[in-house]
């Protein structure tokens, strides 16, 4: 599948604007899966920072992804109505309430719950269908998994063995979201081993054993990734590039031959010089919470029609116009310092802004933020 740029007159945008770049999306799932592919380890397109687009998960299946999935079934539903041909993978540990629609739409589901596995087999088995089930193994980061490993071990052999419904198709674990503990070498030669215990207790060898997510890259580009871990669920790697958390907390120099295929623009409203420090007694800001501020004199800030109802944390939104600082926000109004700014900035100019993981899963999901494809 070729994925072209189509080439968009700027004029005829709206504001704010949060632009996909498919070609630079597809070229960094590329990237990804093919050094993931030397080390025999296939990836998991997670779409839901998108909002879970058909868009997104054609550009992942196009850059050579095996799976797509997301933690929302009604986002690998608008995958599975644009004729996405490859598995679909629920990342979240299935609702109770939500188990009859999910066999239906999802093929895999990463699963920690028995009673829940229970539930899903019956459903399987009434709609006369198979459904395929990773367990995960909590080892530390302390979100979802089994905690116990001997009990993980155990609901293995009984999925395998007492449940028809189902398919046991792997093993997985999570790091780095919750607890951010970090995919260490033994952290991943822990999950290797298990994998190779529940091999021994059902006899034959799983189809999956999933590594973690992008934080889990480290073992591929450090060289420690042991062989039998096949699967990695990425998401913030290749919709983020070289942003993303993992290259900025741990050097991970490899992340910068990615590219950024989301970014924001938005409209400057107001352009005046101010004092940096606010006049009058201080309370709390919109938010609630008290700020501290720093006196640094008049400066030229520029007033951009977009806030943190829409991204979240200023801290998530990198200028991209050199000179510009993000110093604050309301819900609906973001203020940017452009005193050191060399070119002029005018009322109406548009201003970029790259995006770390956070910022796109908010915006994709504002109605406020038009979305535009190119």
């Amino acid at each position: 599948m070729v994925i072209e740029r189509e080439m968009i007159d700027m004029s005829e945008y709206k504001y704010p604007a949060l632009l996909h770049d498919r070609a630079k999306l597809v070229s960094n799932v590329k990237k990804l899966s093919d050094k993931c592919g030397e080390q025999g380890i296939q990836i998991a397109g997670i779409i839901k920072a998108t909002n879970g687009t058909a868009a997104a998960a054609e550009d992942f299946v196009a850059g050579g992804a095996k799976l797509i999935g997301s933690s929302r079934l009604e986002q690998l539903k608008r995958a599975k109505d644009a004729g996405i041909k490859v598995p679909l993978l629920l990342i979240r540990v299935p609702m109770l309430s939500e188990i009859d629609e999910m066999v239906e739409i999802a093929d895999i589901s990463l699963n920690s719950e028995p009673l829940v596995l229970e539930a899903i087999n019956k459903a399987a088995l009434d709609k006369g269908i198979t459904h395929k089930v990773i367990l995960m193994a909590d080892l530390g980061d302390l979100r979802e998994g089994f905690f116990d490993l001997d009990e993980l071990v155990e609901t293995a052999v009984k999925v395998e063995n007492e449940m028809p419904g189902l398919v046991l198709a792997g093993i997985g674990t999570n790091l780095g979201c919750y607890g951010s503990v970090i995919p260490t070498e033994d952290k991943m030669v822990a999950l290797a081993k298990l994998a190779e215990r529940v091999e021994a207790e059902i006899g034959r060898e799983l189809e999956y054993v999933s590594g973690g997510a992008t934080t889990s890259l480290l073992g591929v580009y450090h060289g420690y990734m042991p062989d039998k871990i096949n699967m990695l669920r990425l998401g913030a790697g290749p919709l983020i590039g070289p942003l993303e958390d993992v290259r900025l907390c741990y050097n991970l120099e490899a992340m910068d031959e990615l590219e950024c295929p989301f970014v924001l623009k938005a409209e400057v409203i107001e352009l005046k010089v101010k004092a940096s420090y606010p006049q009058g007694e201080l309370g709390v800001d919109a938010a609630g919470k008290k700020r501290e501020y720093v006196d640094r004199g008049m400066r030229m800030r520029a007033l951009l029609a977009i806030g943190r109802a829409d991204y979240g944390d200023i801290d998530d939104l990198v200028p991209e116009m050199e000179g510009t600082t993000v110093i604050g926000a309301s819900g609906d109004h973001t203020i940017v310092d452009v005193e050191d700014v060399k070119e002029t900035v005018k009322i109406g100019d548009i201003m970029t802004f790259r995006l770390k993981y956070s910022a796109l899963l908010n915006l994709a999901e504002s109605e406020n933020v038009k979305k535009y494809e190119i």
